[in-house]
Formats: C-alpha cells, structure tokens, sequence
C-alpha cells in the first residue's frame, strides 16, 4: 500500500460504486487531460512569434471603475513557464489516473489538479498585478486542497494547514507590496513596471516595497527562514508533490522574481537578501535531505536546495546570472518530476519509500528504472544531461556575480556535492544495486504511470545532446524577459577546461566521497539539528501554539457574556483610538461660523443633561427608566426642531414603546445596587466613559461642520440615480442599486433569523408531542 495514501483501503468494492467512480473520474480525467493539452499545444504556437520578439497579449474589461483590467501577456518567461506547467500537467494526469485507478477520491483529485493547473497557467500569464495576485492566491487555496487530499490522515491537514499560513501569510504581505508597487511605477500593469525602469528602485519606498514582495516570493518558494513547510507538505499524493516541486506552486515565487528583477534588482538591499537567503537555503536544506531516508522526503528537500540556488542567482542582474537561473529551471523541472513519479512507483509497488529497504528494484521495475536512474545523472550534473550544462552556467555564474565570489562558490559547491551524493543513492541502493529486504516482489506498474519519468528523463537527455533548439526558441526569449533587454546566449556541453569545470569535477569527487559515508554523514547532521536550539518546524510550532494561547486569553477576557462588558470595550476603544487621532491632527475650529443656539434648544439640551445625571446617580430603576425616556424623547424634539420629522416620530415611538415595556417587567428585574455596591462604582465609570464619548463626537462634528462640504458624492447620486437605476427616489436606489450588498445582506440576516425560529419553533413542537 503507498505509504502517502492511507485511505487508499477505501477503495469501494462493490461494483456498480466502482462504475460510478469510474465514470466520475473518467470525467474528470478526460477535461484534465485535454486542457493541459489545448494550453501546451497554444502555447508552442506562439514559440516562434515570442522568440522573434512579439509577445501574445489580450486585455478585456473587468472592473473598469477600478481600473482593473483582464490583462494577460505572454512573453518569453511566461512561454517557459507555461510549456512546464501544461506539459508537465499532461504527464501528472496521466499517471494519476493509473495512481489512483478506483481511489474514491480520483476524480475529486483530477479536478483540483485541474484547477492548480489553471491558477498557475494565470498566474504567469497576468499583466495587471492585481490579476496576477488573485491567481496566486488561487494557488494557495488549491494547494491547500491538494496537500490535504487525504484529510482523514492527521498529517495531512497538519501540512495543509501550514503551507496555507506560511503561504497565505506571504500573500498579505504580497498585496500591500503590489499595490504600493503599483503607485511607485505609476501603473499597475507589469509590463509597463518594466518599462519604466529604475524608477521604483529611486522611490522613497522601494526598501518597504521590496520586503513586501520578497516576503510573498519567499513564503511561496520556500526560502529561509520560510522553507519548513514544503518538505512538510509530502503529505500529499505523489502526482500532488511530482506538480508541485517541478512547475506549480513553489515555483510562482521564482517566477515573481524573475519577472521583477529588472524592475526591483540591480540594488544592494536586493543583492544581500536574494544571495543570503538563496545561499542558505541551498546549503541547509541539502543538508537535511542527507539525513533522510524517506526517499520521498529526500527529494522534497533538494527541491528546497534548487529553490535556493535559483534565488541565489537572481541576486545578480548579469545575464550570466539569468542564464543559468533559467537552465537550471528547466533542468530541476525535468529531473524532479520524473524522480517524483519514479518514486511514487516504487511506493506502489513495495509498499515502502525507505531506501534502506530498497535495493535492486531494476530487475522487477526496469522501465521505471531507466527514467529514474537518467534523471537522477541529471540532477547529478553529468554530461551529457542538460543538468551537466546547467551545472557549468551555475558555476560560471558563481566566479562572476560578486567581486568576491567564493562564499558563493562554496556554498554552490557544497550543495551540488550534497545533490552528486544523493543522485547516487538513487542509482546504487535503490535501483542498481543494494538488497530488497522487503517481503513482496516487485512488479512494474502500468504504461500510464511509467511513461512521465522516461518522457522527462530523455527530455534531459536529448536537449543535453542537441541544446541549440530549446535554447533558440525558450532559453533566450526567458533571459530576455527576466533581463528586460535583448539577450543572446548559447548553450554547449563543451566549454573546454576552464574553472567551472574543475569545480564541476571537484564537486563529483565531493559528491561521491558523501555517497560512501552516507551514514557516517547522516549521522553527523542528525546531531547538528539536535543541538540547534530552534530549526524551522519547532519555530512555527511554538509561534502557532502561542498565537493560540495569547488568543484563547484574549478571547476569554473579551467574550464575557455581559452586553455591558462589550459595550464598555468598544466606546472605550473608540474614545482611546479617535482622541489620539486628534491630538496628532488637530480639527480648525472657526466658532464664528456656528449658528447660535436658540434659547429653546438649549432648554431641551439642560433637560437632557439634567436627566442623564439623573440617571447616573439614580437609586431607583423606575426613575433611572424615566430620566432614559427623557433623555429620548429630547433627542425626538431636536430632530423634530432641525426638520428630520419622520426620525423623530421613529425616535419618540421607540422612546415611548421602550419605557412602557420596561415599566412592566420592573417587578421581575434584580434589586438596584445601593452606592456603596460596586456595580454602582462601575455606574460611575461608564458615565465618565460616556462623557468622553460624548465631547469626542462633538469635536468630529464641529469639524464637519466646519468644513466644506464635498458634493461629489451627492452630485454622483443625483446624476446616476435615474440615468443607470430608472429610479428617482434616491434614497431607494441607494439601498436597492448602489448598495445592492449591504442590502442582500441585511437581507439574508432577516432570513437566516427567520429559519432559526422555524427551527426552535419545531424543536418546541417536536418536544411537546401532538396534542
């Protein structure tokens, strides 16, 4: 049984469910299969004209109030990323639908693979920014989704819950960083961002900018400090974690990167954080796939490495740099998706994904062999594997990005050896060589699920041998894109002997000296991460455990259950919040242009006040009710004095109505405190509160009172209300038309009140019995 699908013993047995399964997969399959299909096939049409230098766009009205546009443009970097995603996505529904087979959630999975597919095809393909954010958030949901595809496993939605906070997390920050991206550069579409140059970088808020925007980049691409939850979300199927680490999710925030590097690049503060980050995160997390023996989990974290090295590149704004970020794109998309889908064979036919009991699997699963082994030469960087030239563009980008490049090349290096070393363990203990220890034998799975890793493996493979025509059409047009200027360069597998081949000759001797002390190595780093205080998993943890400890009491010192609790918070909150927005922005007070207070008004006024003392110090509740009704009935006459006659008979009824109602459950209510009684302390409280509350307002109001009144609004109603609504009451085509929402939502307040009392209505009945 695979190991990542514990509810594959659902399976139904019977077999008229079975057809039902069937067919509702086969369904799902078919729309699948034939999108990926129809995008790849539209995407290579434009391969010729992208390359000449004319990129595909469509622009379609959407908000236009807002000036929101359905702006998509295909360009040399998204044609990559496109060709990825929908090819890749034909290969993934192929081999789920033999994964799966009479899983009951087949189709379930096809449709949400279906949907990530989409969200990413737009997230690549968006011009406007605001459009591009929707879609990635799209693809956060659907990850979520896929991650906790098995939700009945614990695990499972531990993971999806995480990548869904990391994630969505970054994505918060991610909006704020677009939008003020947007009012920087003056336009929300990207393509003009990048047209206008340096201008965001001059900007007095480019540093803030730039750490908003890397913040959704990092959270998405798993970069540290954020790089915990993606090995965390292998909780997902083999096709889910295949898609997601080869051309889906994690790569949206390196396409982000890509896409802006021109635009925010070229700085120190972009340099530093996108080399530090980058650079640690390959390191480390080769590190930690050294010390796994899931072999599943190994390979989570070496996609966390390539991750990094990518980010590490994109510090640079050298088209070397581009270059070999770009490649190396394209060589981790081969290779780590046929390795996912080798492996997801494995655990399909044994049953287990540790490496210490695999061993000689290529006499029992040959063509799932071949894919693996030639794809794991190519993670490894061996010629003549399109993973050897990408290997040869890291290095001689290393020895070019900085004066002093060697903390670089070194990190390049070590992470590189760490990938040699597990690509061998691949080869020699789980396929080649080493002894199965596990009970059944083997056997290799069907067409559907085999041919993904041999597709991707010879796709490594041949454009190794013959890179001039990927280069022509996809490589350059993507440096292009990510340079924002013409770029020409030209892949080979030979170079000569030069530095980046000698430091691709050490890191194999490196590579295979950590393949035979694999457990001593293994070792080593398990006691490593004992020692460190804090790793990323244990820090989110305790951040997640504290966030709900400070909200539980929060929460119980807040929700108390007593109305005037609540009350208190929320005008102390607002007399707090409002008074200091005063101090720091004082409100002109002219008082020559107050209207004087005629002696009438000010009658009703003392009364008011008079009866509110009342109130206040009142012993007894008959006449702290009367003193209210007082208070009431004196807000009826101003409104009546100031010409708002149907608010005043409103307000005198409501007035009226209250008093009477509560004069006649007096009987019932408690004793009133005396004055000694705290609660009558707390009387004295909620006046002071109310008294501030009440000069608060006073000042907002003088200062509207005082201040000229814009007519915008009123002009926009009275212009629109029968021109675009056909009504000329304008206070009904406000609530109906222009506040159409608020009002659907009153509206669906009343009816959901409405149910409940049906509800508890039959509840009653049902607890009486007939009569």
């Amino acid at each position: 049984m695979p190991a990542d699908i514990t509810s594959q013993t659902n399976a139904y047995s019977n077999s008229e469910i079975r057809k039902g399964i069937n067919g509702s997969a086969n369904t799902a399959f078919a729309c699948a299969l034939i999108s990926a299909i129809v995008f790849f096939v539209a995407y290579l049409s434009q391969v010729s004209s992208i390359a000449a230098g004319t990129p595909w766009t469509f622009s379609g009205e959407w908000v236009p109030r807002l000036g929101v546009q359905l702006d998509f443009r295909v360009d040399g970097l998204s044609l990559l990323f496109g060709l990825l995603i929908s090819g890749i996505g034909i290969l993934v529904f192929l081999y789920s639908y033999g994964y799966f087979k009479v899983h009951k959630g087949h189709a379930r999975l096809q449709w949400l693979l279906l949907s990530f597919m989409l969200a990413m095809l737009g997230l690549v393909s968006s011009d406007n920014i605001i459009l591009l954010f929707i879609f990635w958030e799209l693809t956060t949901i659907t990850s979520f989704l896929l991650v906790g595809f098995d939700h009945e496993n614990t695990q499972a939605r531990r993971s999806a819950l995480q990548a869904l906070l990391v994630t969505g997390g970054g994505g918060l920050a991610l909006l704020v960083g677009l939008i003020m991206l947007g009012q920087a550069s003056g336009s929300y579409l990207l393509s003009e961002i990048i047209a206008s140059g340096s201008a965001v970088t001059e900007h007095e808020h480019y540093p803030v900018i730039l750490t908003l925007i890397l913040l959704g980049a990092f959270t998405k691409s798993a970069q540290f400090p954020f790089h915990f939850w993606l090995p965390n979300a292998m909780a997902a199927p083999s096709p889910v974690s295949a898609y997601l680490h080869s051309a889906t999710m994690v790569k949206a925030g390196i396409y982000l990167m890509m896409r802006l590097q021109s635009s925010l690049g070229g700085t120190e503060e972009w340099f530093y954080a996108l080399s530090i980050a980058g650079g640690i995160t390959a390191v480390w997390s080769s590190m930690m796939a050294l010390r796994q023996t899931d072999l599943k989990l190994m390979l989570a974290w070496t996609t966390v490495m390539a991750l990094g090295t990518i980010t590490m590149f994109l510090a640079s704004n050298l088209q070397i740099a581009a270059l070999a970020a770009v490649t190396f794109l394209i060589v981790h998309a081969f290779y780590k998706c046929a390795l996912f889908l080798a492996i997801g064979n494995v655990d399909k036919s044994t049953g287990t994904r540790d490496f210490n009991k695999l061993g000689s699997l290529v006499r029992f699963m040959p063509i799932t062999a071949l894919g693996a082994v030639l794809a794991a030469l190519s993670m490894a960087g061996f010629p003549p594997f399109l993973g050897f030239i990408g290997k040869e563009l890291i290095y001689e980008g290393t020895l070019t990005i900085a004066d002093q490049p060697w903390i670089i090349v070194a990190a390049a290096v070590a992470a590189n050896a760490m990938m040699v070393g597990i690509a061998l363990t691949f080869i020699f203990r789980v396929f080649l060589g080493g002894e199965s220890t596990i009970t059944r034998e083997p056997k290799e799975v069907y067409a559907v699920m085999w041919v993904g890793p041999v597709v991707l493996a010879i796709a490594g493979l041949l454009t190794g041998l013959l890179p001039g025509q990927i280069t022509e059409y996809v490589i350059q047009p993507a440096v292009s894109s990510v340079m924002a200027a013409s770029a020409e360069v030209k892949l080979s597998l030979w170079h000569g002997i030069n530095g980046p081949l000698i430091l691709s000759i050490i890191t194999v001797a490196v590579g295979i000296m950590l393949f035979f002390s694999l457990s001593i190595v293994s070792r080593m780093i398990n006691n490593l991460v004992e020692k460190l205080p804090v790793v990323g998993d244990s820090a989110y943890e305790f951040l997640l455990n504290r966030t709900q400890f400070v909200a539980s009491k929060l929460t119980n010192r807040l929700q108390t259950g007593s109305l005037s609790h609540y009350l208190t918070i929320v005008f102390m909150a607002f007399v707090v919040s409002v008074a200091v927005t005063l101090l720091y922005h004082p409100v002109s007070m002219d008082f020559d242009r107050l209207t004087p207070v005629t002696p009438f008004i000010a009658i009703v006024v003392f009364l008011m006040i008079s009866a509110a003392l009342v109130l206040t110090f009142s012993n007894t509740r008959l006449l702290a009710i009367c003193a209210l009704g007082v208070v009431g009935s004196g807000v009826a006459v101003l409104f009546l004095v100031f010409g708002a006659i149907d608010v005043a008979i409103t307000q005198l009824m409501v007035e009226t109505l209250f008093v009477v109602l509560i004069a006649t459950v007096l009987i019932k209510l408690p004793r009133f405190p005396d004055q000694t009684d705290p609660a009558k302390t707390r009387g004295l409280r909620d006046a002071v509160i109310a008294i501030a509350a009440g000069v608060v307002m006073a000042i907002i109001t003088l200062g509207v009172s005082l201040t000229p009144l814009d007519l915008t609004v009123t002009h926009f109603f009275e212009e629109n209300s029968l021109a675009q609504a056909y009504g000329r009451n304008i206070v009904n085509v406000i609530l109906v038309d222009f506040r159409a929402l608020d009002t659907l939502g009153e509206v669906a307040v009343v009816a959901t009140a409405a149910l409940a009392v049906i509800a508890l209505l039959k509840v009653r009945v049902h607890a009486q019995g007939p009569r």
